[in-house]
């Protein structure tokens, strides 16, 4: 049997649902960091379906760092006007900001990289790396540099700043799995003196 308490307490972590988190504590047997996982799983699943669907609405974000020397402006989209005026919608773009801010990404996700970056970071990390090993190992391990190389410049795959478990990609996915809508990081531009 699933307490009440178990359901607020999952629901006031997560942000999901009272049906979906008593859903999740019943298939986890009651175990809390299982039906955590659970819902994640399930948010992820819920963003895959909704991925294609257009987005023409949504908000125009602006932030200032409290020393005025550095700012950002994120356009983030949605399928309706009701969710870009949702508290927790203004919120996820607050992060964004927040997250650009900080870490200063050059582009939203790795497919937006040119490919002449991309060959260029490729042909550093090979002549980093010792001519001895072989060809499959030298592939593992190019592809885990280029990996790197997302995390640092690619928002969507840097790690959260308030949250160091998570990714951005992590925290857009749970923010589609609440909201029920397509989201999308549309573009962003920081300034910084």
């Amino acid at each position: 049997m699933i307490e009440t308490s178990q359901v607020t307490k999952l629901r006031t972590l997560t942000g999901s649902g009272i049906v979906d988190c008593k859903k999740a504590l019943e298939e986890s047997n009651g175990n809390f960091d299982a039906a955590v996982d659970y819902l994640r799983k399930r948010g992820q699943k819920i963003a895959a379906n909704k991925e294609g669907r257009a987005t023409h609405e949504g908000i125009v974000y602006a932030y200032v760092h409290t020393n005025g020397r550095v700012g950002t402006i994120v356009e983030i989209s949605c399928e309706t006007d009701f969710v870009a005026r949702n508290e927790q919608f203004k919120q996820f773009a607050h992060e964004i900001a927040l997250q650009i801010t900080a870490t200063n990404p050059l582009y939203i996700r790795p497919e937006d990289v040119p490919q002449e970056v991309i060959e260029k970071e490729k042909e550093i990390y090979l002549e980093q790396l010792p001519a001895d090993k072989p060809e499959q190992i030298r592939e593992k391990i190019l592809a885990g540099k280029l990996d790197k190389y997302f995390q640092e410049v690619c928002l969507l795959k840097q790690q959260s700043i308030k949250d160091e478990d998570s990714t951005i990609e992590h925290l857009l996915t749970d923010v589609i799995a609440k909201m029920g809508e397509n989201i999308q990081v549309k573009r962003f531009c920081r300034f910084s003196l």
